[in-house]
């Protein structure tokens, strides 16, 4: 299984922290050469470079804001011109802003659409032209729980996660028959920096709604990534693996 994806170029958008640094290390632990996206913590992104390479990988870091279309054809051409074409895509960068619909801002709202969903837009039409030429490719797509069951106080970020869904069909569709599949992971509630902040009784009230009584982690994702990724997932496009401890069944 370590060499599973040996020789692949993985591009992991958001890679710095939590779930994205879970899922870059894991793939490049499973043999791939992984380009560490992110926007604005370069020490935290070197340090994920670092573990890679210390565990034996291939990682080079790379700076974009994925909302930005010149910061996204400037970040591909950069990965491809050191590293090779990217074989897979982790579409994983997203931000909150959370608030409840009747006060939340004209801007909260634009911000998390355009980082969510047209970054996800920008860089999965950027990468399919490389995959298209291999007639190869895999993208997955972070999507949530919430874009399926909604949650209160994230009228925004449900809607990009429930359009995240949309978007992996839509493209599942268009590109399976030049070798691309295309799937979606959801996450439930997973212990990160995000959840962190999170007072006692708020945590204490999401684990009643979890059958398994427990927050996932983020190398509960980087798996089910390794696999979307892997050979062992090439009849599968169009599907969300759901990781979310049976909150949502």
């Amino acid at each position: 299984m370590k060499d599973m994806l040996k020789d692949k170029v993985a591009l992991v958008t958001g890679a710095s922290r939590g779930i994205g640094k879970a899922i870059a290390i894991h793939l490049a632990a499973n043999g791939a050469k992984v380009a560490v996206n992110y926007s604005s913590s370069e020490s935290s992104a070197i340090e994920v470079a670092e573990i890679i390479k210390k565990n034996g990988g291939t990682a080079e870091i790379f700076k974009a804001r994925v909302n930005v279309e010149s910061e996204v054809e400037e970040m591909f051409t950069a990965i491809e011109k050191s590293l090779g074409v990217v074989d897979i895509l982790v579409n994983n960068a997203g931000i909150t802003k959370d608030n409840l619909l009747m006060r939340m801002k004209t801007e909260e709202w634009d911000s998390v659409i355009d980082v969510n969903l047209k970054g996800t837009f920008l860089c999965t039409r950027r990468a399919v032209k490389g995959m298209m030429k291999n007639r190869y490719g895999k993208i997955i797509n972070i999507s949530s729980v919430v874009g399926f069951a909604g949650n209160a106080g994230q009228f925004n970020y449900s809607a990009t996660k429930a359009g995240v869904i949309g978007m992996t069909k839509s493209a599942a569709l268009e590109l399976a028959s030049r070798g691309i599949r295309v799937n979606a992971v959801a996450p439930g509630f997973i212990e990160t920096d995000m959840t962190a902040s999170l007072t006692d009784e708020v945590k204490a009230a999401y684990l009643e709604k979890i059958p398994l009584k427990s927050l996932g982690k983020p190398e509960d994702i980087a798996n089910a990534v390794a696999y979307l990724a892997s050979p062992l997932s090439d009849y599968m496009t169009g599907q969300t693996l759901h990781l979310n401890g049976g909150m949502y069944l």
